[in-house]
């Protein structure tokens, strides 16, 4: 939003901070609207609050997927281990 902040960081990782900056900028942005009198302390506390939002709710999906993943890879290795003739051994833990 018109703002220039100096981060540090290292080399390889100024291309993903870039790219978070834009992201929380446009955030911002369209938060704020065409309110130009929005105080940008609020707007930039609603942006984040959003976007940590977005993470707790894809870290949520992830731990379901990966859930339902890890069940289906077991059902496979069962499988296996029946097809190869050990059908009492247990599949890897993961």
């Amino acid at each position: 939003m018109d703002r220039d902040y100096s981060v540090g960081c290292e080399p390889e990782e100024r291309d993903d901070l870039i790219a978070a900056a834009r992201m929380l900028d446009q955030r911002m942005r369209d938060i704020r609207g065409n309110n130009r009198m929005a105080a940008i302390e609020r707007v930039a506390v609603l942006a984040a609050l959003n976007l940590a939002h977005e993470l707790q709710q894809t870290r949520h999906q992830g731990g379901v997927l990966g859930d339902e993943f890890d069940r289906t890879l077991g059902d496979l290795e069962r499988k296996l281990n029946a097809l190869a003739g050990n059908p009492d051994r247990e599949p890897d833990a993961r």
